[in-house]
């Protein structure tokens, strides 16, 4: 299941530079009961048309902002390929930041306040900004253009969005350090050094200069640049303390390759060297098929002896990865595995029930959220609602009802209907109070699962998700 979604040995802040975005040093160290209320939406595509191409007007105070080469003029920004404008989906391994998560506890700083006036003035013309922040960064820096894929998809604006949304939310440490040090873990598998973060820099104000014109200024562009000098430090500090304990990726066998429906396989593969994970958690998988082109899926059981770790893979329109998990992958092919990360977990420290909303390909980490607790041997109830369009994409019904029948603690309730929303029927029972909340399946599906449970009144702080995108303009 595609699957958007931590600790930190330092407060993010960056050491004694030794100019604009120089880093420092990495640092060392009822069993068939259907409920027809509610199904959960569509899917989206992986993939998609290339973006436009960059407008090729030289970006106003380049020079002074970059600190070390001119703006690309117009003719190099135009002889950048159209493609080449967009950034691959893969680049970002963790899942942006959820607004809901990040509101200020206190009042913010002088430069969040700063970084907050240049994102509302950019927003309108986000797809431009994008576009040209990809000219400058291959046409000043085309040794960088290996790091991606040949071709780039719809989901091109990812790697900045992942930058500006940190920005954004400078002054919430909590939350940013835990997903910045997500993220430059992750990006180890790209080839991405410490010296690659400097280019990044100079590249994004020079896009961010020639956007926000209207409220820019040096004073703006001192506090962007000492905002990406703290992102790109955690991130940095991050991968190299990654390094010192486990490999940029693993080289996956492909053993067995179950078709449980036309669109739907269950994939399951064995990795080169042990693989920890933990139940619930997600990684980021890539294909012979489609090179450098990565794309997210949760682990479809808790972690087994046999090593094995299996993924539930949809085939959505022009999805290029999860059509070749479905119709091409057989025994015997050799897939690459991202680091694990997601926060998407059990707490065993408590007794608290869990309750599980499972959409579509959703069911996966809910299926290994259930094997976790089955292994703990502690009896706390497990309610899970698993949602579908139609009784035929209940495609692993029967092993969750296995499950119920070996598990007294254990309740599942198939959820089918194509007119309201899975949310809906977790209404009809309860009450949750005493429950955490697991969440997982398409962004509609857990934007309103979020909304529903904090209505029954479950409070924030026990609703678990892996957040995705979409999340991030949801308030």
């Amino acid at each position: 299941m595609d699957a958007p979604t931590t600790t930190s040995a330092d407060d993010g802040t960056p050491g004694d530079g030794g100019g604009w975005f120089t880093p420092r040093k990495p640092s060392k160290g009822p069993e068939d009961g259907r409920i027809t209320t509610a199904p959960t939406t569509q899917e989206a595509p992986e993939d998609g048309e290339a973006p436009e191409a960059p407008e090729t007007r030289e970006a106003p105070q380049a020079k002074e902002a970059l600190g070390a080469r001119e703006a690309p003029r117009a003719t190099e920004a135009a002889r950048a390929p159209q493609h080449q404008a967009s950034p691959p989906q893969a680049q970002s391994t963790a899942p942006l930041i959820s607004v809901r998560q990040a509101k200020p506890a206190q009042k913010a700083s002088a430069d969040a306040l700063l970084v907050q006036r240049t994102m509302a003035e950019i927003e309108p013309v986000a797809d431009k900004v994008t576009s040209y922040f990809y000219a400058l960064l291959f046409t000043r820096h085309p040794d960088l253009r290996a790091l991606f894929p040949a071709a780039m998809d719809t989901q091109r604006d990812r790697i900045l969005k992942a930058l500006l949304t940190a920005a954004e939310h400078i002054d919430h440490t909590d939350v940013l350090v835990a997903y910045l040090r997500n993220l430059g873990r992750g990006h180890r598998k790209y080839g991405t050094q410490a010296e690659h973060y400097p280019a990044v820099g100079e590249c994004l104000i020079g896009s961010l200069s020639r956007y926000a014109s209207a409220t820019w200024d040096e004073e703006t562009e001192a506090a962007w640049v000492r905002t990406y000098t703290t992102i790109s430090q955690i991130m940095i500090d991050a991968a190299a303390e990654d390094e010192m304990r486990a490999p940029a990726w693993w080289f996956a066998e492909v053993v067995s390759h179950d078709l449980r429906t036309p669109d739907i396989a269950v994939v399951t593969v064995r990795p080169d060297q042990p693989y920890p994970f933990l139940a619930g958690q997600y990684t980021s998988l890539e294909t012979p098929w489609w090179p450098r082109v990565w794309r997210h899926y949760s682990f479809a059981s808790a972690p087994r002896p046999d090593g094995l770790l299996s993924f539930h893979v949809k085939a959505v329109p022009a999805g290029w990865v999860s059509n070749a998990l479905v119709h091409h992958a057989r025994p015997g092919d050799i897939l690459r595995l991202g680091p694990p990360t997601g926060s998407m977990t059990v707490d065993h420290t408590t007794d608290s029930g869990l309750l599980c909303l499972g959409g579509g390909t959703g069911i996966a980490p809910i299926k290994a959220l259930v094997e976790d607790v089955a292994e703990h041997g502690r009896r706390r109830p497990v309610e899970v609602f698993y949602g579908a369009r139609t009784d035929h994409d209940l495609y692993d019904i029967d092993t969750m009802l296995r499950l119920q029948r070996s598990h007294p603690w254990l309740a599942v309730r198939p959820v089918v209907d194509q007119r309201a929303q899975l949310p809906d029927a977790v209404r009809e029972y309860g009450p949750w109070n005493e429950y955490d909340a697991y969440l997982s399946g398409p962004p509609g599906m857990i934007r309103n699962g979020v909304d529903a449970l904090r209505d029954i009144g479950i409070p924030e702080g026990r609703i678990r998700h892996d957040a995705v995108e979409e999340l991030v303009a949801s308030d």
